[in-house]
């Protein structure tokens, strides 16, 4: 029994000193420092108050609650340039950034300490170069209807568009995927497994940097613009060609 009580005084000491020096370090959950979420903290109540609230609870015609956004959404909106917003509409067009990196991984560590909600991975977002074909036909299922084959974006209804992902990078991308940005839906680890969500960032990013070898991609649609060229530049030679022909022979 005193054997136990020593045993058990001892792991609580360790613990109790582990906590403590912890907190002093500054860690938690979410990897982020006291310091960066303080800096976070001040750009917050400087940029994003009036909007959203004194506790990220929002305020009603002006912007929406971030209470469970995670540092995920705040990344993708504030590097994106699409926040903060010049003004409200429909949907937000992405801008030049008004925070550098550091200064939006500082206001995502805030809001995160603040409101929870998905987080954005560190280290490498791309998938190996053998998951590229499985990135691909995730990124036809759920993706292409709204953001095209060729990733150019494509109008919605009510005014809204899903954007180009031809600026996008691998952290803005995976970011959208946690958060559902607009119209986009939430998907989430059960839905999209993050090896999934790197193979699609891997297609993406690999086949925006592919070049075209044999002459011009004509918007990479396949098919369909190779038979438009066929029949307006072949067909449209071919009859030039007869028209001159008789033209010649009168």
């Amino acid at each position: 029994m005193g054997a136990t009580a020593v045993l058990l005084g001892a792991l609580a000491s360790m613990g109790g000193a582990y906590a403590a020096f912890a907190s002093s370090s500054g860690a938690n959950d979410t990897g982020t420092s006291a310091k960066d979420i303080a800096a976070g903290r001040q750009l917050y109540q400087v940029s994003c108050i009036t909007c959203h609230g004194r506790n990220l609870e929002g305020i009603k015609g002006q912007g929406p609650a971030l209470i469970g956004v995670g540092n995920a959404a705040v990344y993708f909106q504030v590097s994106t340039g699409r926040m903060p917003a010049a003004r409200q509409g429909t949907t937000e067009e992405r801008k030049v950034a008004k925070f550098n990196e550091e200064q939006t991984r500082q206001l995502a560590a805030y809001v995160q300490s603040v409101g929870g909600g998905p987080v954005l991975p560190q280290g490498n977002l791309r998938g190996a170069p053998g998951t590229i074909a499985l990135g691909g036909q995730i990124f036809r299922i759920n993706c292409a209807s709204c953001h095209g084959t060729t990733f150019k974006g494509a109008p919605l209804s009510g005014g809204k568009q899903a954007p180009s992902l031809y600026e996008a990078t691998d952290k803005q991308i995976y970011a959208a995927l946690l958060s559902g940005p607009e119209s986009m839906p939430v998907f989430s680890d059960n839905q999209i497994t993050p090896a999934e969500k790197r193979a699609i960032i891997g297609y993406i990013q690999t086949l925006k940097a592919s070049k075209d070898p044999g002459g011009h991609g004509i918007d990479r649609i396949g098919p369909v613009s190779e038979a438009i060229v066929i029949w307006v530049g072949g067909v449209g030679a071919v009859m030039i060609a007869i028209l001159w022909i008789g033209v010649k022979e009168r």
